[in-house]
């Protein structure tokens, strides 16, 4: 595969939301960020190779072997993700683009091994689940911020935006994963949210709390 179909397969796999759901071809343009048009021309190419299921006005699905590749692809990204953070100092908000170079390294013997040096780490440094060599992975019942009632607490386990400028929002705020956050009262007027984080209390936008996974605690 080329790095462009990477992208292409890397992308019909997040849009899909990683259960295979069949996707428009607007959407995956939007995504990688090209023409519509260039799309047809990339998901055409890709259903000769077996890696999708394309019908025309009613969209792209990854085939087994498609599926495979993508979550290759995100093993190794997610990988790199965690060892650049733990291993040469960077931040949340710096990795992913350095790992979405460093995903399309072919050797299968490098991500072996950097899964072994790093302890086979189950998520990134993002809360995302790491898949295994055999593309399994423990997924967490986690749900938004926004969904969970006034008066619960729960863990922070994962962001839905993975933006710098979101993650660096967080850091500024002291919200990490791992963080006990305690919904204290939501307002009415703005959909706003006062939370507690470590006896802190703090006031977020309803976009913020769109943005962050929870584990309710038991």
């Amino acid at each position: 595969m080329t790095l462009s179909e990477e992208d292409y397969i890397k992308a019909i796999y997040h849009l899909g939301k990683g259960d295979n759901t069949t996707v428009s071809t607007n959407s995956v343009a939007e995504m990688v960020e090209t023409k519509p048009s260039s799309v047809t021309d990339m998901v055409k190419k890709l259903s000769d190779k077996g890696v999708v299921n394309y019908r025309p006005y009613k969209g792209v699905n990854l085939t087994e072997y498609g599926q495979k590749i993508a979550l290759t692809l995100v093993r190794k990204h997610r990988l790199w993700e965690v060892f650049l953070v733990e291993k040469l100092g960077f931040s949340w908000d710096e990795v992913h683009e350095v790992a979405e170079q460093l995903e399309h390294i072919k050797s299968e013997k490098l991500i072996d091994q950097l899964d072994k040096h790093l302890g086979y780490p189950q998520v990134d440094p993002h809360g995302d689940p790491i898949p295994s060599k055999t593309g399994e992975f423990k997924k967490t019942i986690k749900k938004l911020l926004i969904d969970i009632p006034v008066g619960t607490s729960g863990i922070c386990v994962g962001v839905k935006d993975s933006s710098p400028p979101f993650l660096k929002f967080l850091d500024k705020n002291k919200i990490a994963l791992g963080d006990t956050i305690l919904i204290v009262d939501k307002e009415e007027f703005d959909g706003s949210f006062n939370i507690q984080i470590n006896k802190k209390n703090i006031h977020i936008s309803n976009q913020i709390a769109s943005n962050l996974y929870l584990k309710i605690s038991e």
